[in-house]
């Protein structure tokens, strides 16, 4: 539905409400209040103002990423140049994929907040990234056929006959790995960390082109709004309704996207997907109303909330491990498979953010501890206890407003 109108001006006796007042000889306060829009609708003489491109490619291109991750006749060089895409190359099955001159490793760990100041952490970041791609070539697709056992690389079947299982000599699905840590490395770290922060959203004249309406050059929209849109981009990028993305939440992407919707199938997190969603659709409109203030207020639930949605997970598939160690006959395919997910949702809470400052719920230097604690047996999974995986998964819990028992089940 087009927004026509985002601001109602009352006055309502003692009320200060978003941050805006007024005095007349009555003593009473103007408010100013956003009417929120029903779907993420923005325009400007008829026409969207609703821009990221750039975020449905990437989200497109770590797709067919992950998809080759699984494919034993590619090589290091091919998935390396996937990753590292350059404009014009022939990379992807997809001709717009390979015209794009966007790369999903240049925006990995790339964060203005987190990463502008802080190169080696950037650095160290893509080369685990780079690393995995790497192992999963040299050492695991050589072992394709081979029954993996503590130390050597392999496959194992999930009990019944269910699912192949393609695991490093410690027990760790790669590709698993490689997903879910892209989930924090590029998605989230570009929404939290770059996109809603305020050195890129008020950046140089940004402020004062919004307040005038003055567009970015061919655009229709200001650079404000625009930056805005693409922290949408990541989470909705991939939705066929971008207008409405909360309707099929967790259906559109692999990844941020499908983990809301996760978490918003669990009775204990139900509601988590429209509070993100409208903290967007309020944000933007406070773009478009000059209310910064409000803006901020919303990136702030943001920020919070998708750090949840990663938290959350970790410690579900923590728990989900753990649970298939601690069964009499242990079904080792099902609990590495979780286990890697969990690991890559365990590296993911180094680009989380708390909302009210610039710092991670978990900072590297943690993130790595936790992760050593998961992988740091001579064998990895192989040697890790189910006493373990409690201890990281409460360590991750007693940072937020969860149980363990909330996020495991």
């Amino acid at each position: 539905m087009k927004v026509t109108s985002l601001i109602k001006f009352a006055c309502i006796s003692g009320v200060l409400f978003l941050g805006a007042s007024c005095t007349s000889d009555d003593d009473t306060t103007t408010v100013v209040q956003i009417e929120e829009p029903t779907t993420y609708v923005f325009e400007r003489d008829g026409e969207s103002t609703v821009s990221f491109g750039g975020q449905t490619t990437r989200i497109a291109m770590a797709e067919a990423i992950v998809g080759k991750l699984k494919d034993n006749t590619i090589t290091e060089a091919e998935l390396d140049a996937m990753f590292d895409h350059q404009e014009g190359a022939d990379d992807f099955e997809d001709d717009d994929l390979n015209a794009s001159s966007k790369s999903v490793r240049g925006k990995s760990a790339a964060s203005k907040d987190f990463f502008s100041d802080n190169a080696t952490d950037a650095s160290t970041i893509k080369a685990d990234f780079d690393g995995w791609i790497e192992s999963q070539v040299d050492d695991v697709f050589p072992n394709w056929a081979v029954t993996a056992v503590a130390g050597t690389a392999g496959v194992i079947q999930e009990a019944g006959g269910g699912s192949n299982r393609y695991v490093n000599a410690k027990g760790l699905e790669l590709n698993q790995a490689f997903a879910k840590s892209l989930i924090g490395a590029l998605m989230t770290d570009q929404a939290l960390n770059n996109y809603l922060g305020i050195a890129v959203l008020d950046e140089a004249e940004n402020i004062a082109n919004n307040d005038n309406d003055v567009v970015a050059e061919g655009k229709n929209y200001t650079t404000m709004e625009h930056k805005w849109d693409e922290a949408y981009g990541y989470l909705y990028g991939a939705s066929a309704n971008p207008a409405t993305p909360n309707i099929t939440i967790g259906e559109d992407d692999s990844f941020l996207n499908k983990y809301i919707g996760r978490v918003e199938g669990d009775e204990d997190f139900k509601g988590i997907a429209d509070d993100i969603f409208n903290a967007f659709k309020k944000g933007r409109a406070a773009i478009v109303s000059k209310q910064y203030t409000v803006r901020d207020e919303q990136a702030a639930i943001i920020r919070e909330k998708i750090s949840q949605v990663i938290a959350i997970r970790a410690v579900y598939y923590l728990q989900q491990g753990k649970n298939a160690l601690e069964e009499t006959t242990v079904d080792y395919a099902s609990a590495f498979h979780d286990l890697s997910e969990g690991f890559g949702f365990v590296y993911s809470l180094q680009f989380t953010r708390k909302s009210d400052s610039k710092v991670p719920y978990f900072t590297k230097s943690e993130v790595d501890g936790l992760i050593d604690q998961l992988m740091g047996g001579t064998n990895g999974l192989w040697d890790v206890t189910p006493t373990t995986l409690q201890e990281i998964s409460e360590t991750i819990a007693s940072r937020f407003s969860f149980t363990v028992a909330q996020a495991g089940s």
